[in-house]
């Protein structure tokens, strides 16, 4: 799914006014529902991605001032939100219960995990999700990364490669037809796939 034009336009609008508190405020609104999915995929814990999008939240309200188009501005924020996991899985016990820092991050961060939390799924859904739970956790985000956001193959890599370990995109590539071809032979053998 990708970033409305108009989202990206008034988030861009913002900051070329100094308005970051409007910007963050509009990047949370956005961007935050596809954030908080991305972070329920990758964490498989609701309680966790729920922490975890709180400092993300935070983060993005603190650190909006230093976006500088170098990437896209949905680029961007994955990075921050890859940041934040692998923040939180290395010292998960000692961030979590800290209360955000500011009341108004605080308010969005709860009213999009609120708006967000009755997923929608079908039967299908839920079958092809448990399916790529079976999936090394790397192949997991590459495949929501590329699948269902959408992303370009060099933002793909930049997210990925924000954990501090350089990505080659062809090696990516591969990797990717790999996790679908093993994914694609779990649903044939699910039934899940039609002749």
């Amino acid at each position: 799914m990708a970033i409305d034009g108009d989202l990206e336009g008034a988030i861009a609008a913002h900051l070329a006014a100094g308005e970051m508190t409007a910007a963050a405020t509009a990047a949370l609104r956005g961007m935050g529902p596809q954030i908080l999915g991305f972070l329920s995929m990758t964490l498989r814990d609701d309680g966790a991605a729920d922490d975890v999008f709180g400092h993300f939240s935070e983060e993005l309200w603190k650190s909006i001032a230093t976006f500088r188009g170098d990437s896209s501005f949905k680029t961007w924020t994955y990075k921050l939100a890859m940041h934040a996991v692998s923040r939180y899985r290395r010292d998960g016990f000692r961030r979590r219960g800290q209360p955000l820092a500011t009341a108004e991050v605080s308010a969005i961060a709860e009213q999009i995990r609120s708006q967000t939390a009755p997923f929608r799924r079908t039967e299908v859904k839920d079958r092809i999700a448990r399916l790529r739970d079976t999936l090394d956790p790397d192949d997991q985000t590459l495949l929501f990364l590329r699948i269902d956001q959408a992303l370009p193959w060099n933002d793909v890599a930049a997210v990925i490669s924000a954990r501090g370990e350089a990505v080659d995109v062809a090696a990516l590539r591969k990797r990717f037809e790999r996790a679908k071809a093993r994914l694609r032979k779990l649903a044939e053998a699910e039934g899940l796939l039609g002749d």
